[in-house]
């Protein structure tokens, strides 16, 4: 079960590895490292195909350290048409909620962004 250990600004450990990058955990465990946005502080629907594809029953999006990274509207209208559950946090918060989640083995992703 992939399990986030810590996470801090520009780092989150997760299963024992370290990460600098920004990243995306699949509901399968996959972890896309290195995650890239077309603009860097706002999460577009083009940003998380990979996401709707994959289907989770709830998308965790930490939108960073001080919450800088936005969530356009259309993210979440197209998750929720999609029957994807959103929810949008700090990452921080975001962490907790996603390892709360995953405890209660929900189909559950999340797309993190780890600075700012």
């Amino acid at each position: 079960m992939v399990m986030i250990e810590h996470y801090s600004f520009g780092e989150i450990i997760i299963n024992g590895k370290k990460y600098v990058h920004d990243l995306i955990v699949f509901q399968s465990g996959e972890i896309k490292d290195n995650w890239w946005r077309m603009e860097g502080h706002r999460l577009s629907i083009e940003d998380i195909k990979d996401v709707l594809e994959d289907k989770p029953e709830i998308l965790v999006i930490g939108s960073g350290y001080n919450g800088l990274m936005r969530v356009d509207s259309d993210v979440v209208k197209a998750l929720k048409d999609a029957g994807i559950d959103v929810i949008v946090k700090k990452s921080a918060e975001a962490c907790k909620v996603y390892n709360e989640l995953k405890m209660k083995s929900k189909k559950i992703a999340l797309a993190i962004h780890l600075t700012c």
